[in-house]
Order: structure tokens, then C-alpha cells, then sequence
């Protein structure tokens, strides 16, 4: 859902978020700003990005809140990494995007899993139902795998 927000720092209330979100807030807690930095992106290479949200122009409000984005911004300016079936591949605070059954996308961020099972590769999420802490890593169909920032 589209939002006006503050810029730089905007976000929505935690209990209106959505995956991308999420996302955006962890990237915070390291002090970085994906808001501004996509939007810094966009302005500079508009057309690089997907066109298919009917925007004209980068937009503070709703850029850093597609995943389509995201998934352009990491690959533009992170690593690019190899999409496979075996955890050992990833590492914690990667970015996977996913494509679910329904053909939409999704993203998250690969995480240690709980008390015993700390050296798992699970992932925060919100597919919905707000954020989610899941061993779904391979749930769905891996379209891309990214590390960004320090």
C-alpha cells in the first residue's frame, strides 16, 4: 500500500509493514538508509530500474518498497551471488528473493535460527502475517541472492 512518509528515515507503523519493510528496518539498525539509497539510484538511473508501477519519477514514499526495486538496487550496487539448494551457500544477513506460487515476489534476510539451533540458516520474513523468524529458507523458488553493506 502507498504511504506518505518522512524522507530521509520515513517509514509506516511496524504493524502496516510488509516484507520489503522489514528489510528496509534491518538495513537501519546497521545505519544504513535504504530509503535514501535507492532513491539516490533511481534519480540517477530512472530507467535502469523496472518499469512497471506506472511511475514516472523516483517516488521517497514507495521506491524502497517494492521488492522489484530492492532486487535491482542489490544487484546494481552488492553482491551478486549464487542462487543453490545448499544453506551452506548463505550466510547470515544475505538478502534472498523469492518468487512465490503465485508468481509475486518476496524478500528476506537469512538469519540463525533459534536457542540450539543458532548455526541453522533461517530467515525474517513477512509474507502477511507480519514479520515471521522461519526455517523456510528453501521454501520457495531462490530468484536471487545478494549481499549488501559491511
Amino acid at each position: 500500500s502507498y504511504f506518505k512518509i518522512d524522507f530521509p528515515n520515513g517509514d509506516i507503523a511496524p504493524n502496516r509493514g510488509k516484507a520489503e519493510d522489514l528489510i528496509v528496518r534491518a538495513y537501519r539498525s546497521l545505519e544504513i538508509d535504504l530509503q535514501v539509497e535507492v532513491h539516490a539510484d533511481l534519480r540517477e538511473n530512472f530507467y535502469a530500474y523496472p518499469q512497471i508501477f506506472g511511475s514516472k519519477a523516483p517516488d521517497t514514499n514507495i521506491d524502497h518498497r517494492r521488492v522489484q526495486n530492492l532486487q535491482r538496487f542489490f544487484t546494481r550496487k552488492g553482491q551478486v551471488l549464487g542462487v543453490t539448494q545448499d544453506s551452506e551457500d548463505y550466510s547470515f544477513g544475505d538478502i534472498v528473493i523469492w518468487q512465490l506460487l503465485d508468481g509475486n515476489k518476496h524478500i528476506g534476510m537469512v538469519v540463525p535460527g533459534p536457542g540450539v539451533k543458532k548455526t541453522e540458516k533461517w530467515v525474517v520474513h513477512n509474507i502477511g502475517d507480519g514479520p515471521r523468524w522461519e526455517n523456510k529458507l528453501f521454501d520457495y523458488s531462490i530468484k536471487g541472492h545478494y549481499r549488501y553493506g559491511d
